[in-house]
This record gives structure tokens, sequence and C-alpha cells, in this order.
């Protein structure tokens, strides 16, 4: 049997996203102004940076502002600032204008690709002399008693049946003083960390939505750079919390998107063929009508906001960026709050290492910073739509044009898994075939996303039990797997006794971790491939 190899750091960073980067780069820089070394080690479980980066994207420059002041002579790819802001409510035919709400005004915000984006504070965290381990997945926190001690990561050349191929190796230790978990949101680490110290004791659950994105090329008449587009209605009930969403990049190229909360009752409802339907819309579809589609993604988002962030701390370990949660909702933004975390975590991290001053006082850090200062006003605005979207606008007018935010109370999140009817109690929805124009399949989707397994390989989708799809799941729910997961990982076939299984198609996956927070009972558990699988966007 190999032994692993290990490798000494000050500081592990798992996830190669906003947050891991800009903690990055913070202690990269408060090492170079002290005069001290400082080994960083950032570890993504991506082919490379930004690989598995999707976002709509608008981004708030204020968190890059503080961290890389001159980010405009370093020729960051923020270059089409938002031109226009619409807000609209969707009949089945038309588009009726609203007023947009402060929380989503957009002046001095850029429309961009957050996968670029990623890329380039890379390159300036490796410009650092910062070591950026693309394609390496962390699958192992390590212990000293109860305090982390790092990571290992993912064996490699497991053979499906477990056993080991000529190319095995086992995974290699990297130790740290101080760990750092930016796995963005439902990282498998995190979760682990989060359960094993309860960690999310004092807080509310957190809740999610699942969010599907295109790119589309469009003819130029129909473009118009920096434009805005968010909608909510058509073609969501109003039970369901969800819309979607355009913005006009650069270059003639437009993102298209669609969430919806994954606190949704029906377990028919297939969040993916609803955003083939919103595309539909003639609002939507005269603006990607003669265009081609170039890019296909999906990912889950943390929504729980203020009251589900959890202890951000153990002994050793600090959780960041949407490992934590810090995605403003009504905002719809997360980057800039995910970098700023990653900065305060930076800060915290050097005086520990430097002072041995107490980690856990990051969570005061947070408190007294301005992602609190965003997080906390709006708190009640998401948790309002749990009954239904009129009295959720109704909340929301009365949070942003006159509470603002100081009312005395605070609304309550529920687990997202437990919200599904069964399929007795629910109504099936009929949902059209693809036109193959604006509508598609799952499957010429995921080609889209350049999405790449190993098959030989152990399936990184787990079942705790594996009785619970057929029992379970197809029994009361009508296999909702089928539907939730935008990739076609999960169906329901025969075997050759003419019993019903559940086939788990790993190699489709795109590590939206919707599974993991949808399944009805918590039989799936998302676990990180050999690193360098999933997708691999260009631009998302």
């Amino acid at each position: 049997m190999s032994e692993r190899e290990s490798m000494p750091f000050d500081v592990v960073i798992v996830g190669g996203g906003p947050a891991g980067l800009s903690a990055a780069i913070r202690l990269a820089q408060l090492a170079q102004t002290n005069d001290t070394d400082l080994a960083i080690c950032v570890l993504e479980k991506g082919a490379e940076i930004g690989a598995h980066i999707l976002a709509g994207a608008v981004i708030e420059p204020r968190a890059l502002d503080e961290l890389i002041p001159d980010w405009r002579d370093k020729n960051a790819p923020l270059t089409t600032e938002v031109s226009d802001d619409r807000f609209v409510y969707l009949t089945q035919n038309k588009a009726i204008k609203l007023p947009t709400p402060p929380q989503m005004l957009n002046h001095g915000n850029y429309v961009a690709s957050l996968g670029l984006f990623t890329r380039w504070l890379g390159e300036q965290a490796e410009a650092m002399g910062i070591d950026i381990f693309p394609g390496f997945a962390a699958s192992e926190l390590l212990y000293d008693d109860k305090k982390v001690t790092g990571v290992a990561t993912c064996p490699t050349g497991i053979n499906k049946d477990g056993s080991h191929s000529d190319n095995y190796e086992p995974g290699m230790e990297l130790h740290a003083k101080v760990t750092l978990l930016a796995e963005g949101c439902r990282g498998s680490l995190s979760r682990q960390l989060i359960e094993k110290f309860d960690l999310q004791a004092n807080s509310q659950p957190q809740t999610y939505a699942l969010g599907i994105k295109e790119i589309w090329e469009i003819p130029a008449q129909q473009h118009q750079a920096g434009a805005v587009f968010h909608s909510i209605g058509w073609p969501l009930q109003s039970d369901t919390y969800g819309g979607g969403f355009m913005y006009h990049m650069d270059k003639n190229l437009v993102a298209v998107g669609f969430a919806v909360g994954l606190d949704y009752s029906n377990p028919y409802l297939s969040p993916f063929q609803e955003f083939q339907r919103y595309k539909t819309h003639p609002t939507v579809s005269k603006i990607l009508e003669g265009g081609k589609r170039i890019s296909y993604g999906a990912r889950a988002l943390s929504e729980g906001g203020f009251q589900s962030i959890p202890k951000l701390n153990v002994d050793g370990a600090l959780l960041i960026g949407d490992s934590a949660g810090f995605l403003n909702v009504p905002k719809i933004k997360g980057s800039h709050t995910a970098m700023k975390s990653g900065m305060l975590a930076a800060e915290r991290v050097f005086k520990s290492i430097q002072n041995d001053e107490d980690l856990a006082l990051y969570n005061d850090d947070i408190q007294n910073s301005w992602i609190t200062g965003e997080l906390r006003p709006v708190r009640n605005i998401r948790p309002g739509f749990r009954k239904g979207l009129w009295f959720g606008l109704a909340n929301a007018g009365l949070i942003s044009y006159i509470t603002r935010g100081k009312e005395p109370w605070t609304l309550n999140h529920h687990a997202d898994n437990l919200s599904l009817k069964t399929a007795a109690e629910a109504k099936v929805i009929e949902y059209p075939a693809p036109d193959g124009k604006l509508s598609f399949d799952r499957l010429s989707s995921v080609h889209l996303s350049n999405t790449n397994h190993e098959e030989n390989q152990p399936a990184h989708l787990t079942l705790k039990n594996q009785s619970v799809p057929i029992e379970t799941n197809l029994a009361l729910y009508d296999a909702p797997e089928q539907r939730y997961c935008p990739a076609q990982v999960y169906e329901i076939e025969e075997n050759d006794a003419g019993e019903k299984i559940l086939r788990i198609n790993a190699q489709n996956c795109v590590h939206c971790k919707t599974c993991d927070i949808k399944d009805p009972t918590q039989n799936i558990v998302w676990t990180p491939p050999e690193g360098g699988g999933g997708p691999l966007y260009a631009n998302m």
C-alpha cells in the first residue's frame, strides 16, 4: 500500500474561486508589507482556475477596489459597465415593467464572465508567488484530535470496482497551520465540517436555489452592451420562488439564465424545463432569435443569507465565501461579499500566525464588516416568499421602502429537502418538447458544458442506502431526482428481472450539488471525483 506523501504550508486554501484567491492575495500582500515569508497553497478541483466557476454575473467591484485598487491598470476583465436596468413581471405573453428595487440597481457595476474574472485573479495570485494547484480535489480533512491540520487530495487511478490501476496514486497530504475552506456552495468538506462540529446549531438551516445559465451569441441589432434584465412570474407558479435574467456582455454575447428556489414543493417541477420554457417568452425570444447557444452550465446558490450563516471557525480552519453563504439574494450578487470574507479571513489568519491571536475572532470580523451591513437589513426578504410571490413582493416592498431592515423580527428558513409534497398530492407538469432553436434537451446542453469524467473510476455520487431511491423516492415522490438534476444524471430503469432501479450517470454531472441538497431523505451524497473532472466552462 502506497503511503501518502506530505507537504507543509502555512495556509492551505481549498477552492480557487473569488473567495479563495482573494484570501491568498491578501495573505501575500500582508506578508510582503510585513517582510515575512508565508507558504500559501490554493487547491482547485477544476482542470484549471475558473473551470467550475459559474454566475450570472453582474459584478460589484467594491471588494476588488479594496484588494487591488489599480485593477483597471492591470486589465481586469471588467469592461462592460451596466448601461440599463429592467425589472419585469412576466405573464405567458406579456412583460409588465416594475420599479427596480433599490437593492437591484446596478449603477457602477459590470456585466462580466465570473470565470474570466477568476482566471485573472489567479494570474494576480501566481504573480505574487502563491502556489496554485488546479486539477487537485481535496477529499479529506486531516485532524489532530479536534484541530484541523490540513487536507488530503483525492487518490487517483482507482478503478470503478475499487481496485488500483497501474496509475494509482494515493493522494497527498497538505499540512497547514490554518486551512481555509472556499469550496463554494455546498462544498463537500465544508458540509462535513459543519456537521461534525454542529456549526449550524445557532443559525437557521441554509436554503438554496438552482441557477441554470447559457451564453448566446446574438445578432448585433439585438445586442445592447451593459443591459441588465431581471424577471419574475411566468413560467413559474406563484407558490415557487425564482426568476430569469438576461445580461448583455461584450462582443454580441448575452448571458441568459433562470433560478428556482430549491424549497419548491411540486416533485414534478423541473428547473431545467422551466428555463427552456422561459426562453420562449416573446420578451426573451426576440433577443435570442437568430442567435447561437455556445455555453451551458448549472450551479446551486446559497440563499439563506444573514440568519443562515453558521459559526465560521473550528480550531485550525475557517469557512469563507459561499461555503459559509454570504450571497446577497435581493441584490443577486455574492462575488463581492465572498471576496471580502476571504480578505477578512486572511487578515485574521495572518494575526493568528504572527501573534497567536484567536482565529475565532473572524466571526466578529464578519459581524463588524460591510458584509453584515449588507445582509442583515435584507434578511427577511427571501423567507417572505415562502408564502408565495404576492406576499413576498409586498413584504419586500415594505422592507425596501419603509422599515429598511430595521424590523424587530427575523423570519425563519426551512430545509429544502423537507419541502416536497408527495406525488399523490401534486399536479403533474407537462413540458413541451424542445424545438432545437430556443429550447433544448439536457444531454445536448451538458455537451456544451465540456463536462468530462474518467469513466473507470468510482462514482462520485453515492447513496447512503441503496433501497431508498425505489422504496421512498419513486414510491412517494415519483423519483424527483430525474427532474431536479439539470444534467440527466439520474434515470429510473428496469433491470433484466423487470425490477425498477436507479441508474446514476455520474459522467454527466456538472457539479451543481442540487441532488445533495434536494434529495428528500438526504440519501444522495456528492463527493469530489478525481481532480480535473467535471465541467470545463470557458466564459461562464
